[in-house]
Parts: C-alpha cells; structure tokens; sequence
C-alpha cells in the first residue's frame, strides 16, 4: 500500500480552509486505498527575524522514512512547508507568505519596508524557488497563486481546484432581506469596506457576519465604524458558529458578499455559488473573480463602500435577477467538475 504524508505548517489555535483541505484531501486519499498520515509543523512568524528560523527548521526534516518504511510520497501546501525533503515530493501551492508576494507595500504587510525586510523578502523568494523547484510536480490551487508565485520565482505551476467541506450539504431554501459575509475577521478580509457600504445600501436590507475574531480590538473597531455610520443596527455580528449553522444561513440569503484582499482561493465564493445565491467581490480579491462572472453570476466591484453598496442594491431592487444570477453560479460551478476525485489524479506520482 502506498504511504503518503501530507505535510502543513500550522499556527496553535487557530483553523480555517487550509485545515479543512487536508483533512478532507487525507480523506479522499484514503478512500483510494492509500495510507495516509498528517504532519503539522508549528509556525510563529514574528517578529521577521522568525522566518528564516522555521525555514530552516522545516528544510531540516527528512521524510523518506518512518518507523523504518519508506514513505512513498509526500504532499505539501503552505510556505514554509514546501522546504521538506524528499525525492517523490509535490507542492500544492495554498499559499504563498502572503506579505513578501501580495501584500508587500500594502496595509496587510508585515515585513517592515527596511533594507533587512527587502533582503528578508529576496531570500524568501530565492529558496521558495529553489526549494519548490526540487519537487517533482507544482501545482497551485487558483490561477491567482500560480500567476503571482510564477512572477517572483520564474516557477510555474498548474492550477488544480477543489471541492469545498459539506459541498454536498450545500442547499438553497429562500432569498431573504440580508447578505451573508462568512469569514475570519482579520483585516485583508476587509469587513471594514462591507460595513462602510451598508451606509449607502436600501435600510430594509442587513448584514450577517461570522466568524473567529483574529483579535478583539479588530471587532471593537469595526463595532465602532457601525455605530457611526449609524448602520449598527443592521449589522449583526455572529461570531464563530457552527457549520450547520453557517450552511442554513448561506441557504437563506439573498447573496453572499466576499470583498476580500487578494485571496489565495475563497471557500465562501464556490459555497455561495453552490447555494444558489449571487457572489459580490471585488477586482483585487484574487481566487474569487476566477469563479464570478460579472453581471452573470454575481458582481466583481471597484473596492469601494458606493460600488459594493450599488451591487447589493440592484440585487435587492430585483429578486428574479438575484434568483437568476444564483442559479447561473450553481450551474458554472458543476461545469467545472470540480471534484476530489480530479484532484487525486493529479496530485499522485
């Protein structure tokens, strides 16, 4: 039997889409007949000087064997997991450290602007390069990762898609007066701009945020921009819930919104399409205009509280198109085939 490892770098306490990916790719592996086991590298990366530590740390591990076997192949997704060695390795790009790619020079950057963060973000791209290189297959999970990581690195990789948790649970029930915004508040998501636009959106309408907080002065804060534009009372802010109840509420929206910086993929773009409900993002949201079809099967705006507000607005003024555009989205989705069983085709040696 074959024995693949998948291999991740994972911060303590904190979850979202990636570990939700290779729990369900071990779970399609071992459904193939594979043995499969997880490895999950902890990764702190402050302050910067800590980078180039777990770099190190991770291009130390040797994965050819365990407990005296052979490990047949192993797979990889996350900088700086794809440092690993091993001679049957396949990076699939999940992301890249965001800040020495596309967040340098914005807001969401956390490598200072100094000459130590220029030659900190050089010697990322040099050994992602190297240490990428070496695999025997890349592939990345949006056209967005592949195209940027290609621009900095001269590496290219195939964009390989893949299916979102529960797709099969995914359902359509009604298109009710709110706009569904699922997603870990954390500032490049930019629930700031969602909150903004609601000042300019018709007052029947509200906003249903969940999510795990990356920190509580962020909520406070945008708690506070709420109270005024005097919009609070139309924001309702969740939390963390659980999946069903996540599930029921993109089931009832009237569309879901995901304004999001540069997104390496987007889960909340292929399940809002998969519940039948119209996506609004924006054009410098990455993974999710690859699936959104403007003025088809949703609305891809200028990042700015007026346009997101105006896309809200028409599907509000006119329920058959919010209907339409929903249906149109579901259908795209399944033309893609997007399915896990692609994805093991492609990801075994």
């Amino acid at each position: 039997m074959k024995r693949i490892i998948l291999v991740d770098n994972h911060v303590p306490f904190v979850s979202g889409g990636a570990e939700y990916h290779i729990q369900n790719l071990k779970g399609a592996l071992m459904n193939h007949g594979y043995e499969v086991d997880v490895v999950r590298i902890p990764f702190k990366w402050y302050p910067p000087e800590n980078i180039l530590k777990h770099m190190l740390l991770n291009r130390l591990f040797d994965l050819t064997e365990s407990d005296g076997k052979p490990v047949d192949q192993v797979i990889t997704f996350r900088f700086p997991s794809f440092y690993v060695k091993h001679p049957n390795k396949v990076v699939w790009l999940m992301s890249t450290y965001k800040s020495a790619y596309e967040f340098w020079n914005t807001p969401y950057c956390d490598i200072p602007p100094t000459l130590e963060g220029k030659a900190l973000r050089k010697t990322i791209h040099r050994c992602d390069s190297l240490f990428v290189g070496e695999s025997k297959k890349v592939l990345a999970n949006s056209k967005h990762v592949s195209s940027w990581f290609e621009a900095h690195t001269g590496l290219k990789s195939i964009p390989l898609y893949h299916p979102p948790p529960d797709k099969e649970k995914l359902r359509c029930e009604s298109y009710e007066n709110f706009i569904f915004f699922p997603s870990r508040l954390t500032p490049y998501k930019r629930h700031e701009l969602a909150i903004r636009a609601m000042k300019y959106v018709k007052q029947d309408l509200k906003l249903v945020l969940t999510g795990a907080e990356d920190n509580a002065d962020l909520k406070a804060h945008l708690i506070s921009i709420a109270q005024k534009l005097n919009v609070d009372n139309r924001i309702a802010f969740l939390g963390k819930v659980g999946r069903e109840k996540v599930i029921e509420l993109y089931s009832r929206c009237m569309a879901v919104l995901f304004p999001t910086f540069m997104e390496d993929y987007g889960y909340v773009t292929l399940e809002g399409m998969l519940s039948q409900k119209a996506v609004i993002t924006c054009v410098d949201s990455g993974g999710p205009t690859e699936f959104v079809v403007d003025k088809a099967t949703g609305f891809i705006c200028e990042p700015s509280p007026e346009s997101i507000a105006e896309a809200i607005n028409m599907l509000h003024s006119d329920k058959a198109r919010a209907i339409r555009m929903g249906k149109e989205g579901y259908d795209r989705v399944l033309s893609l085939d997007i399915s896990w069983e692609n994805v093991v085709n492609n990801l075994l040696l």
